[in-house]
């Protein structure tokens, strides 16, 4: 998403990732990645809940994960084991949602492209 930042910002769009991730750790994703956008802390995966986007990591998975040092109670600040989808949402300026892509396959991601012909698709509205 890094890439199409400044074309989005070219279109007046405002682009800005949610993470479960204690602030702290977001700051350094930003400042080690050089993102052009912000990252907003979601405790406990409070709101991709409420969108039905949360999931908890099955134990053979916290295993794996725990092998690889991953501690996701310490990057999210909670215990709960649990991680959004990946997603991507288009809100208009009214507040509407556009567009959404999300799927519950991690390796799935929203395609950049798609996300600037959905903001282009929001000045002919």
């Amino acid at each position: 998403m890094q890439d199409i930042v400044d074309q989005l910002q070219a279109r007046g769009a405002t682009l800005v990732a949610i993470s479960p991730q204690a602030p702290s750790y977001n700051l350094k994703v930003i400042e080690s990645n050089k993102l052009g956008f912000d990252i907003l802390s979601d405790p406990g995966n409070a709101y991709s809940a409420k969108l039905g986007l949360r999931f908890a990591i099955p134990a053979e998975i916290k295993e794996i994960y725990q092998g690889f040092g991953v501690d996701l109670p310490t990057f999210n600040g909670d215990d709960s084991w649990t991680l959004p989808m990946p997603a991507r949402i288009v809100v208009d300026q009214s507040g509407s949602v556009i567009a959404t892509d999300a799927d519950p396959d991690y390796t799935v991601r929203p395609e950049p492209q798609k996300t600037l012909q959905d903001v282009a698709a929001l000045r002919v509205r």
